[in-house]
């Protein structure tokens, strides 16, 4: 990561047009030299479109960065995990950003040839808030939060607030909800958390990347919850870890699935991949993960891309870029993950990804740089 790129200015660098027009060249041309084993061996040329979750956009904006200087230019827009999988499917963008694996209804709009999904970051997704005198770790439960986001609960010194927090002075302030207003993987990953623990919540809001919200005010991506809850006394929001970090903020510790309330850290966050189910297709979850050390709440992201883009009608260079920007994000930008405040993923998912990616074509022929 570059040092004199603080991570605000990523994340907000991230969500412009060009990814890698933002960093430094000079940094870029050496780290591209130090990580060519992880990038795929020798340099393409080849310009990289991509769209969708902003709660990946930091990591695509520095990973641009890293691999300018091997050829490879990477537009990506934050423009949320739905959108951005319309966009690959209807042929507008080369891969896309999306933190729920893709569902039957998504591989059915992607016509064009057999996608692959690659997990290869995980993040926590925090519940922030914005309360004067208080500091981060108030405890809440899923059930609680579920009676925030439903309107039940109004005001911070609700009594099962105060239940769970018996030695914190809590005022009366009103709860502002903010929430997301786009088509969001965080979004996806956050209301299966509150239908585990709400059975209200899941015969009613139910889980989805859209939602029709019971209460609250809606913004666009990570960035504009964290902007909401930042500016609103008494608000809480469910913001990505990175952009609460960047942000300051304070957030809940959330009692995870043993009953342990457990603050959102990298440690915790890695902790929820521990022993997940890998499904042939990559599609994991690791939303509400048993494992007594994980925070409850954590996401995946997935690059998606066509395991054969030729027959999808891109080049082959195009073709060599795509395989070549998936084999560092498994790569030497594990390092620049776990930099931004992401948690890497374990190895045994890792080399599994490995092998979809190596099993990449053109035209029915292996992929070579």
């Amino acid at each position: 990561m570059n040092p004199r790129i603080p991570l605000a200015a990523l994340a907000a660098c991230a969500l412009a047009t060009s990814v890698a027009a933002c960093g430094s060249s000079d940094d870029n041309s050496s780290s591209a030299s130090t990580n060519s084993s992880s990038a795929g061996g020798s340099s393409v040329s080849a310009t990289l479109n991509g769209a969708g979750s902003t709660f990946a956009a930091p990591i695509y904006q520095q990973v641009g960065s890293d691999l300018k200087g091997k050829g490879l230019t990477i537009n990506y827009q934050g423009v949320g995990s739905g959108a951005g999988v319309s966009q690959f499917a209807a042929g507008t963008v080369d891969f896309a950003g999306s933190d729920p694996a893709l569902a039957d209804a998504d591989k059915t709009s992607i016509k064009k040839g057999t996608p692959i999904q690659v997990p290869f970051a995980l993040g926590a997704i925090t519940a922030s808030y914005n309360l004067s005198g208080v500091k981060s770790g108030l405890k809440l439960d899923g059930a609680t939060l579920a009676k925030i986001y439903l309107g039940k609960i109004t005001s911070w010194d609700d009594a099962a607030i105060k239940a769970q927090n018996p030695d914190v002075q809590i005022p009366s302030t009103k709860i502002t909800v903010v929430h997301r207003s786009d088509s969001s993987g965080t979004t996806k990953g956050f209301t299966q958390f509150l239908a585990n623990y709400s059975p209200e919540w899941k015969s009613g809001p139910g889980v989805d990347k859209d939602i029709k919200w019971p209460v609250g005010t809606g913004a666009k991506g990570n960035d504009g919850v964290a902007a909401g809850v930042k500016q609103t006394d008494g608000a809480i929001g469910y913001v990505e870890q990175a952009y609460a970090l960047q942000n300051g903020f304070t957030f809940a510790d959330v009692k995870n699935k043993s009953g342990k309330y457990i603050a959102p850290t990298l440690e915790s966050t890695s902790a929820a991949a521990d022993g997940i189910d890998i499904p042939a297709d990559l599609g994991i979850s690791t939303i509400d993960a048993p494992g007594a050390s994980a925070y409850p709440i954590v996401s995946q992201t997935f690059a998606i891309t066509y395991a054969d883009p030729c027959k999808a009608g891109m080049d082959k260079s195009k073709a060599a870029g795509l395989k070549e920007l998936f084999t560092y994000l498994l790569g030497d930008g594990q390092d620049t993950i776990k930099k931004l405040s992401y948690a890497p993923i374990p190895d045994t998912l890792k080399t599994k990804d490995q092998a979809a990616v190596d099993a990449m074509q053109c035209n029915g022929a292996a992929i070579t740089s």
